[in-house]
């Protein structure tokens, strides 16, 4: 049943990534996960093997009411995948004006998701304030925002306080309190990045769940369609992701046995 929402205040900061190889580690832990692509680059998929001609999806085709099961794709991992499905700038409009009309064709449906208590859900957000964010928001048990540790991260620390990137408003104030931060692409070598990774890490407390190394298995594993910990599990980054899954882990309830999904996917 739990809903970890992943987002960000600014793009390229490896949120995807992230949301992949947590989820394998949460994955690996004994929880049952599912991830769900709310991003129009439609890439979550690929961390997971779905193949590059696999074009499509569940949030793409929202404005249509599918059932979600039948866009389950089933990976090696284990995890089970919700792609967002390709779409174009006209059809992410119109999706963005179906979603702001009726929030219910999200909310149904992740209702229905959620109501399985063995299942926990990881959904990938866009950059940003959204309506699929505003939807998803009240229905987390945790939101991570993904910081990378570069000098701009200081500036958008009271963006993490208010929680005003997730959206205007008093829902962004009353959902705040849920935020937890990874720092990404932390480079030891760089004076910089440690210094801007410190500075970040004091001003949060015990808000940050983690951080992970700079490390050029992410890139190879991705290029493989893989996850860091097939490839590489005694990688610094497979190392920095267990203690991520394990912070997530400890601040979750606790993953129910013998639940069944009871519903088949292709």
């Amino acid at each position: 049943m739990p809903l970890i929402c992943f987002a960000s205040p600014k793009g390229g900061v490896g949120k995807t990534t992230l949301t992949a190889n947590l989820a394998d580690a949460l994955q690996r832990e004994g929880r049952r996960v599912m991830v769900m692509d709310f991003d129009p680059q439609n890439t979550l998929r690929l961390h997971f093997g779905v193949p590059l001609t696999d074009m499509g999806g569940f949030t793409a085709d929202l404005p249509r009411r599918p059932d979600w099961r039948s866009c389950v794709r089933e990976t090696a991992s284990g995890v089970k995948v919700l792609p967002h499905g390709a779409m174009e700038l006209r059809g992410a409009l119109g999706l963005a004006a179906a979603l702001e009309r009726d929030p219910e064709l999200l909310a149904a449906p992740m209702r229905s998701i959620l109501s399985d208590p063995g299942l926990t859900v990881i959904a990938d957000t866009s950059p940003g304030p959204s309506h699929a964010l505003a939807v998803l928001v009240p229905m987390a048990s945790m939101v991570i925002a993904v910081l990378q540790a570069e000098a701009i991260s200081a500036a958008l620390i009271p963006d993490i306080d208010s929680g005003r990137f997730l959206g205007s408003g008093t829902m962004a104030a009353l959902f705040a309190g849920r935020l937890r931060v990874v720092l990404n692409e932390v480079d030891l070598n760089s004076r910089l990045s440690r210094a801007a990774a410190d500075a970040v890490a004091r001003h949060l407390g015990p808000r940050l769940l983690g951080a992970v190394t700079r490390d050029e298995t992410m890139a190879e594993a991705l290029a493989m369609q893989k996850l860091v910990q097939e490839i590489a599990p005694d990688s610094r980054a497979a190392e920095d992701i267990r203690g991520i899954a394990r912070a997530v882990e400890a601040a979750l309830p606790a993953a129910p046995e013998g639940f069944s999904m009871g519903w088949g996917a292709r």
